[in-house]
């Protein structure tokens, strides 16, 4: 899929928005870990990234080349900034409604509404390839992404007392949330 959008952010600055090219993979694959060591909240650590800058490059192609699913980046100053995406459940009919949201913003950008921009996108491209529903799954301590879904539209429909295990603080309750589209 591809999108492209410039936003305004709270701190004046402007943002580009669009999907991830090829030639993005290296800045990417480097902010995907840094977005990792910040925060405690997203699913993997850095040490745990698969992906090499190549990977990460052809990962971006395959996205911005599939007509359901989009990884976009967010760049601030010509910097990535942060990403976000839509991928689809599964592909067997029973599953082919549903697509899975996913975030990471690197700790400078926080509240600046980049992460509400990034949604929103993913949003609208999530209706754009005819999902009936976006779902997501949050840390439970994690209020302020929370509050930004809450906001969106999303509504929590399950938990997860134990469903990450940290590192760092031990197990997390995950809360299960999706936005009917």
């Amino acid at each position: 899929m591809r999108y492209e959008q410039k936003i305004t952010l709270k701190n004046g600055k402007e943002a580009l928005l669009r999907n991830g090219s090829g030639a993005d993979g290296t800045e990417v694959c480097e902010v995907f870990n840094a977005t990792h060591a910040e925060t405690d909240y997203l699913l993997t650590y850095p040490d745990e990234n698969s992906f090499t800058p190549e990977e990460e490059s052809e990962y971006l192609e395959k996205k911005t080349e599939s007509p359901n699913e989009i990884e976009i980046v967010a760049f601030v100053d010509g910097k990535v900034a942060g990403t976000a995406g839509i991928e689809q459940v599964g592909s067997k009919d029973k599953l082919s409604h549903r697509a899975e949201f996913g975030i990471g913003i690197l700790k400078e950008y926080w509240g600046l509404g980049l992460g509400e921009a990034l949604t929103k996108a993913c949003i609208q491209c999530a209706k754009d390839a005819g999902y009936a529903q976006l779902e997501l799954n949050v840390v439970a301590e994690n209020a302020a992404a929370i509050s930004l879904y809450k906001k969106l539209g999303f509504v929590e429909f399950g938990r997860n007392p134990r469903g990450f295990k940290s590192r760092i603080s031990g197990y997390q309750e995950l809360i299960y949330m999706l936005l009917e589209l």
